[in-house]
């Protein structure tokens, strides 16, 4: 199953985390020292949710990140599905 929130669209990012080695100049040593780069993924925060649409008078299950769920929540339920597409 994809890791795609379904409202707003986000997914799984890559990017880099720099190695570093040695001790800091500050603690005596000679200093820091970037040794390599290594690729790693960053995943949205996704929560499975089935969600209340007065409008409808029935729940929709969406899989949606918590910044959708707040938008949810703000905007209401009809109309942020709607937008997105989903109902």
């Amino acid at each position: 199953m994809a890791r795609i929130c379904s409202i707003r669209g986000t997914r799984v990012r890559s990017g880099g985390k720099i190695h570093r080695s040695g001790l800091a100049k500050k603690k005596g040593g000679i200093g820091r020292h970037v040794t390599k780069v290594v690729k790693r993924t960053v995943s949205p925060n996704l929560q499975t949710k089935r969600i209340w649409i007065p409008e409808l008078s029935r729940f929709v299950r969406v899989k949606l990140s918590a910044r959708a769920l707040k938008t949810v929540n703000k905007n209401g339920a009809f109309v942020t599905l709607k937008k997105a597409g989903l109902v």
